[in-house]
């Protein structure tokens, strides 16, 4: 792999750290919810043979810190562009971080040059009632944050989203759920500060046929209700968006099926540049 650039960018009240590496069309990674810029390990060194990829910890994720301010997480994504120089580059998004690249595509569009919202999150989405099952485990999960019970909240976040809902807590190889498991951990313990988010507004929701830019959805026949819904959502609101469903696989898929996953990005990403 090419050598690795490591520092932080500054943001209003925060300090962004990131990681560059590669040449060519910039390729910029953001994280899930339940995990840190380290998720992209398999993926970093491959796509830095076709792209100049860059990957961050979000404000308050990973090695990233904030002050308790308001912030918005699309400014974040300008000023860490901003100080590397970049004006448009192709965006890969994972959960939380798949919400927070569409807001900031229908925010910056110019600054897109194509979306992938992998297992995305949409901000203003109502998925309607969920199985009871799923609905008993999201309430176990506010139980143990509000209790600080981080733990065993670890715990049940990999059931959810690295096993799947349903799912044999075994189903997915123990390497890979102790390293999610690792990533929540550290957010949860070292974090105690984490600012004060500005969605967008109006959101997301009823905004997506206002994305013009090649879109491929990607998610796991695994996964919660929620994402499911959301995904068809965002498929059939932009544009000529294109939705792949990757079976065997729940929320995180990316790291459950990595090569997998990079033949199907880089195919469509290749195939924007022919």
């Amino acid at each position: 792999m090419p050598g690795v650039e490591t520092g932080f960018a500054q943001a209003p009240g925060a300090r962004l750290y990131y990681e560059v590496t590669g040449q060519g069309h910039p390729l910029l990674l953001i994280h899930a919810g339940v995990a840190d810029c380290r998720m992209w390990d398999e993926q970093f060194p491959v796509f830095a043979e076709h792209f100049r990829v860059i990957r961050y910890d979000t404000r308050a994720f990973g090695k990233s810190v904030t002050e308790d301010v308001a912030f918005s997480n699309r400014q974040d994504i300008c000023d860490l562009l901003d100080h590397l120089g970049i004006e448009r580059t192709y965006i890969i998004a994972v959960s939380r971080g798949g919400s927070i690249a569409i807001d900031f595509t229908l925010e910056h569009p110019d600054r897109v040059a194509a979306l992938i919202p992998v297992a995305s999150g949409l901000g203003g989405f109502k998925s309607g009632p969920r199985p009871d099952a799923e609905t008993r485990m999201f309430a176990e999960m506010d139980r143990l944050y509000e209790a600080k019970d981080f733990t065993r909240l670890a715990d049940l976040e990999v059931r959810m989203w690295v096993s799947g809902p349903g799912q044999s807590p075994d189903r997915v190889a123990l390497p890979l759920r102790e390293r999610v498991r690792e990533m929540i951990l550290r957010n949860y313990t070292t974090h105690t500060v984490e600012g004060q988010p500005v969605v967008l507004d109006p959101p997301a929701a009823g905004r997506l046929a206002e994305i013009r830019v090649p879109t491929l959805v990607v998610l796991g026949d695994l996964d919660e209700t929620g994402v499911t819904r959301a995904a068809e959502a965002i498929a059939s609101g932009i544009p000529g968006a294109r939705k792949v469903v990757i079976p065997g696989t729940a929320h995180m898929l990316t790291m459950e099926k990595p090569a997998e996953f990079t033949r199907l990005v880089l195919q469509f990403l290749q195939g924007l540049s022919a």
